[in-house]
């Protein structure tokens, strides 16, 4: 049921109120780290809605996760704005492949590739030459990179890129040749080929071109610094000659240029787009006046950046900046905090640990176990994914065909003791803990569900969260990179591992290399929502190797009392 569209306007600030009033025409929304982009952007996309202005079937949201496309599903449902599409550049362009490839070139699409790098080992095969894992993940991502910079095999031999140590310049266009031609031969087509594809048939095919303009009127970019060249390319197929397009994104937080992101086409996009209107959300509503300000100072100067204001009142104590003598060393302290903050009452979901690479999680996990202390490294698992999980939503399905009229917590509860789930946790470790744990995050979904919500729509909302793995909290502790925590927040943060070498990493060599790091320990910082500890440690092991330097971002942030 749509909302009132005054009642939609009433729970926005002025800034958010002027970004879903301006319905029409192209507008830049640039929209610091917690300043409620997400909000804005859903009650703008229902208040089009709910004043007739938008034909909910006639809008498009993109964004870049199936986990992000989810959150916007799920806000617009519940804003009453049922029917808009919101989905990522992929999977639009590949329901449209599906769509016009029998038309088009005739026969099913070809298969999709899940994974580059078993078909790079082949193409490398076929050249003699043997690669292992690193540097077949590296050379999937070169092959990423240039095709979402929409570039030749030709063009990418002259771009002087930096190459794994294993290969040439000569090496890598071979293998990237060999590679496109076993794929052609296996009739597969890679990720970066479905948006290469769904653009050439749009601007190839007038009549293709014309089905998906008239589908589409209206179009929401989120994140929109992160948009690479092809995608781009894309969405202007998309467009067309018209201008109802509004775009959304933070220049501070573009991290993704290994991947063909570019903040210009964000930078650029008021002097694109004849009158566009451009308005700034920088009331930042996550994070306490102390931890702006830290963010600030970080970004101070950098062009693009905008300057936030905390719109909070609770302050905290100011960011520490803490050396330790080595890794594991860093991993015990930060142990220790998070295992008081816990006893103190702060629920382990809302306290992560964010580093910059993978390897850096290991002395963490190490440590919280020795301390008792649940954790979920992101990126493992997926909740989804779990036996326990698949097998709960399957019976909470059948039981929403027969169950009508019991309440909902009821309903839920019913089905869960049925496979073991009890209201009281069982006091053993291992996997009848987890599996209690697991059951035990669907039954917290129910108790915070709407209280008019019904069975059936709580299992719609649950298959729509697998479909796009939207992960619901779980009670443990977040083990995350930086990159994987955009997105995300928390009530505390621990960044550790902040070193010269790791934070910048040590192959960020050029002025732009450096700054995206520096954006990187941005992204870190505005995570945290009422305590954020920053560390870093001057050797990796006690007694071994040499010693390390602080990174060069904390003279920035760290306070002049801080060492």
């Amino acid at each position: 049921m749509t909302l009132d569209a005054d009642v939609l306007l009433d729970a926005l600030d002025e800034g958010q109120r002027q970004a879903a009033e301006a319905l029409l025409g192209p507008v830049c929304l640039l929209a610091g780290a917690g300043t409620g982009k997400t909000r804005a952007i859903t009650h703008r996309i229902a208040y089009g809605v709910a004043t007739g202005v938008y034909p909910p079937s006639r809008v498009m949201a993109l964004t870049f996760t199936n986990r992000a496309a989810g959150e916007l599903r799920g806000r617009l449902r519940t804003l009453g704005a049922e029917g808009v599409a919101a989905r990522t550049f992929h999977a639009s362009a590949l329901s449209q492949l599906n769509a016009f490839w029998p038309q088009t070139i005739g026969g099913t699409m070809p298969r999709l590739l899940e994974g580059k790098a078993r078909m790079i080992a082949h193409a490398a095969d076929s050249l003699k030459l043997k690669l292992d894992t690193a540097t077949l993940r590296d050379v999937a991502a070169e092959i990423e990179w240039r095709k979402t910079s929409r570039l030749s095999i030709a063009q990418y031999g002259e771009a002087q890129r930096t190459l794994p140590a294993a290969l040439t310049v000569e090496r890598m266009v071979d293998i990237q040749t060999a590679y496109e031609s076993t794929k052609d031969a296996r009739r597969q087509i890679d990720f970066e080929d479905v948006l290469l594809a769904a653009a050439g048939m749009i601007e190839a095919e007038p009549r293709i071109a014309q089905q998906v303009r008239e589908q589409y009127r209206f179009f929401v970019v989120d994140e929109y610094q992160d948009v690479s060249p092809l995608q781009h390319e894309l969405l202007r197929l998309w467009v067309g000659d018209r201008d109802d397009l509004c775009v959304v994104g933070d220049v501070s937080q573009t991290i993704y240029s290994f991947a063909g992101a570019s903040p210009d086409f964000l930078l650029r996009f008021a002097s694109h787009h004849q009158n566009a209107i451009v308005l700034r959300l920088e009331r930042n509503y996550r994070s306490t006046p102390e931890i702006v300000h830290t963010a600030n100072k970080l970004m101070a100067n950098q062009p693009g950046a905008l300057t936030l204001q905390s719109a909070t009142t609770e302050h905290s104590a100011p960011p520490a900046v803490t050396g330790y003598d080595n890794d594991q060393a860093e991993a015990a302290a930060v142990a220790e905090a998070i295992a008081g903050q816990i006893a103190a009452g702060t629920s382990p979901e809302e306290i992560s640990v964010l580093y910059r690479i993978n390897a850096q999680s290991q002395p963490i996990e190490a440590a919280l176990a020795a301390a008792g202390v649940p954790f979920l490294v992101r990126g493992a698992t997926r909740f989804f994914d779990q036996r326990e999980v698949k097998e709960a939503i399957m019976l909470l399905r059948g039981a929403s065909i027969t169950t009508a009229t019991e309440p909902l917590f009821k309903s839920v509860s019913d089905v869960l003791r049925s496979i073991g789930w009890s209201q009281e946790p069982p006091q053993s470790a291992g996997a009848v803990r987890d599996r209690w744990e697991s059951l035990n995050v669907i039954m917290r979904l129910a108790e915070d569900a709407p209280e008019e919500m019904t069975l059936r729509d709580f299992v719609a909302d649950l298959v729509d969260r697998q479909s796009s793995n939207n992960e619901p909290l779980r009670s443990a502790v977040n083990l995350a990179t930086m990159h994987s925590a955009k997105g995300l927040e928390w009530d505390c943060v621990y960044i550790v591992g902040l070193n010269e070498g790791l934070l910048p990493i040590s192959y960020a060599r050029t002025p732009e290399a450096i700054d995206e790091e520096r954006r990187l320990l941005y992204v870190g910082i505005t995570r945290a929502r009422r305590s954020l500890g920053m560390s870093w440690s001057a050797s990796a092991q006690t007694g071994r190797g040499g010693r390390r330097a602080p990174s060069r971002f904390l003279d920035d942030v760290r306070d002049r009392t801080q060492q």
